[in-house]
């Protein structure tokens, strides 16, 4: 039996939680960098309790005007800090409302940077291991972020994308550049299908690239959200793939 874990970014203030968290199997909630504070992170892990779904910190980069999606260089250290700070923060905001944390997605500009940045990618690895070796760390597929996870002893998760272009070297195309963003519903949905199904994608460029999916994301943050979520989640079900939130030795 095929199964996929659906996760999306929440808690950024977008305001379609309410109708995305029962789509989803995990939600990756915002922790006091890019967006959020103590009052989201409260009712977002409140959300997610009542609809069973499994909670994950989403830090990143603490530069809300650009909403951390931009890159920054910090000096050595400092990304193991606000990754642990921020990751702590919601980790004792779900203990407070009888939760726990099942996973660590970075957002944005970190993300990316740890994609191809092993240093960048160690740090958060170290932070992550020191605060609960039982977390899963979710990066995109195939990159550094996972590797770091991996060697560091962490249960790691490859991460697949419905509503994002790929370049043909298997990163995502920069969200500055045109068609960065799936725009169809029914087209995310298919590809998000054909991740899971075959493990493959058509990059830009007409490349076929393989990438592993151990988790599809679907992002909160645009005005179709639902629609596009509604799409994905009834196209997995049909195609015989159940959606089940990632599980690692902590599960």
């Amino acid at each position: 039996m095929t199964r996929i874990d659906l996760n999306c970014d929440l808690g950024e203030g977008a305001g379609h939680d309410a109708e995305l968290m029962p789509l989803v199997t995990s939600a990756n909630i915002a922790c006091g960098g890019h967006a959020g504070d103590a009052g989201t992170m409260r009712a977002t892990v409140a959300l997610a309790a009542r609809h069973r779904v499994a909670i994950g910190a989403h830090p990143g980069f603490e530069d809300r005007p650009n909403f951390g999606r931009a890159e920054r260089t910090l000096p050595a250290g400092e990304v193991r800090a606000l990754v642990a700070r921020q990751v702590r923060a919601l980790a004792e905001m779900a203990h407070a409302e009888g939760q726990r944390l099942a996973h660590v997605k970075p957002h944005g500009g970190l993300y990316n940077l740890a994609a191809r940045d092993r240093q960048v990618a160690g740090e958060i690895a170290e932070a992550v291991w020191e605060l609960e070796p039982r977390l899963i760390l979710v990066g995109l597929a195939g990159s550094q972020l996972v590797e770091a996870g991996r060697a560091r002893g962490l249960d790691i998760a490859h991460e697949a994308f419905a509503d994002r272009a790929y370049a043909p070297d298997g990163s995502l195309v920069p969200r500055t550049q045109p068609g960065a963003l799936v725009g169809d519903a029914a087209a995310a949905a298919a590809q998000g299908v054909r991740l899971v199904r075959e493990g493959r994608v058509c990059a830009v460029d007409g490349t076929i690239i393989v990438v592993r999916a151990d988790t599809l994301c679907l992002h909160g943050d645009g005005p179709g959200a639902a629609v596009f979520a509604q799409r994905l989640r009834a196209g997995l079900e049909s195609s015989g793939i159940v959606l089940q939130a990632l599980q690692g030795r902590g599960s």
